[in-house]
């Protein structure tokens, strides 16, 4: 029982971490209509970012509040001076160009960082284990299983419940109408832009007491990211959600009962979600 419990906790950390970082993909999807294959390298940026702050002020909180703004701020830059310039083009020049920013992106890192990994120590209040059963289990990853939830609770109350989230919402649904009745789409674009940014950043920050800092950390995130959009299906918050629980939950107990085949598990989930519902669990027709 106690290696079910703590494979569960292991499978919903690793979900919360990918859901955070796949709802900043499929919310900038929604409404801009971008495939962002630089979402892993802000997600990653996220992550140098707090350990470097945490160099500077020895405070994780300061890293995970700081970093992940500095990542949005750059978003916001990549959005006004080379997304807009691909917006209502074929996805391919998306794509090329989004490809081209995370090889740039990882390439700083490597210039700025260097090529090794770092470790990030979870702060005093997180440190250490609770006890689970007959073993332990680290309050770190706890606090992970609770913070994506409550991340993402805030998230959807926005866009439910806010003027602002229903004014996304209705971008999202049909740009011209938004544009004709006065919402400056461009300047929207580039705040979605941004707190998709944010959300892959803030994702990083939280993972970096998780695992090992490297440059390459971004490109295995982002195929997660992306096997989680298709299988929830793309644009939807509920997808991303169902989408990462499964992929994590899939991770951590197939470890347990599929050995090294466990790497291939994700693309198994993928190819048969493509085959029986392509538009994903949550995804709309068209």
């Amino acid at each position: 029982m106690e290696t079910f419990i703590a494979n569960l906790l292991n499978g919903l950390s690793w979900g919360m971490l990918l859901f955070l970082i796949s709802v900043g993909l499929t919310t900038v999807f929604g409404v801009l209509g971008v495939l962002n294959f630089a979402h892993g390298s802000f997600f990653m940026l996220g992550a140098y970012l707090c350990m470097q702050i945490m160099h500077v002020v020895p405070s994780f909180w300061i890293g995970i509040l700081v970093g992940p703004m500095l990542v949005a701020l750059l978003g916001v830059i990549v959005e006004r001076l080379l997304l807009r310039r691909v917006y209502g083009r074929d996805i391919t020049f998306q794509l090329l160009l989004t490809f081209a920013i995370l090889l740039v992106l990882d390439d700083a890192v490597r210039l700025v960082w260097g090529p090794g990994y770092h470790v990030v120590e979870a702060p005093a209040l997180l440190a250490g284990t609770v006890p689970l059963f007959f073993h332990s289990y680290p309050v770190y990853r706890l606090f992970l299983v609770a913070a994506g939830p409550v991340i993402g609770g805030a998230l959807w109350s926005f866009f439910h419940f806010t003027r602002w989230g229903r004014v996304v919402r209705a971008a999202a649904a049909d740009r011209e109408m938004a544009a004709g009745v006065g919402i400056r789409v461009p300047a929207l674009f580039t705040a979605v832009f941004a707190l998709g940014t944010w959300l892959a950043a803030i994702g990083g920050a939280l993972a970096a007491p998780h695992q090992s800092l490297a440059p390459s950390m971004g490109e295995r995130i982002i195929i997660e990211s992306f096997i989680v959009v298709v299988v929830g299906g793309m644009g939807s918050f509920p997808g991303a959600f169902a989408g990462a629980l499964l992929l994590g939950l899939l991770e951590s107990f197939g470890t347990v009962f599929a050995g090294r085949a466990q790497m291939a598990l994700p693309f198994i989930l993928l190819a048969l979600v493509l085959l029986v519902r392509p538009r994903g669990f949550f995804g709309r027709e068209g």
